[in-house]
């Protein structure tokens, strides 16, 4: 008698976990999908033309940040230029004037290019530019 109750007040757990779990399954199926990868690093004397590490990209929109810049010339801006590494010339999307970082050492500058689709990127800073060379702190790509 005793183990008939026990089964039969299981009986209604069982039912709502599997509720709980079906919907949960639901819900992380139809869930955006976070930004897929990032990573840090910085600039030192980095020239005109000087092109970032690559990354992998699957598709969606790219962030560049830069927090406390400067330059060799007190020019105070730096271009941020997206490229995607092709066999052939490589596309160049649009260049990012970035000039708040140069304000503090805490400063940032940042832009977001959109999807481009899959491929291998980079960054090159002040493309097509000559003689001024940027430091930056810290920078981030998000992809």
């Amino acid at each position: 008698m005793r183990s008939a109750r026990l089964t039969a007040l299981r009986e209604p757990g069982r039912r709502i976990g599997t509720v709980v779990l079906g919907a949960a399954t639901v819900l992380g199926v139809l869930a955006a999908p976070a930004q897929a990868a990032s990573w840090s690093g910085h600039l030192s004397n980095a020239g005109p033309g000087f092109e970032s590490r690559r990354w992998t990209d699957s598709g969606g929109s790219t962030g560049i940040k830069f927090t406390g810049c400067s330059d060799n010339y007190s020019n105070r801006s730096v271009g941020v230029t997206l490229r995607k590494d092709t066999l052939g010339p490589d596309p160049t999307y649009a260049t990012a004037s970035f000039t708040n970082c140069f304000a503090s050492s805490t400063s940032t500058s940042s832009g977001t290019w959109s999807d481009h689709g899959s491929g291998d990127y980079y960054f090159a800073v002040n493309y097509g530019l000559s003689g001024v060379n940027v430091w930056a702190k810290s920078l981030t790509v998000t992809y």
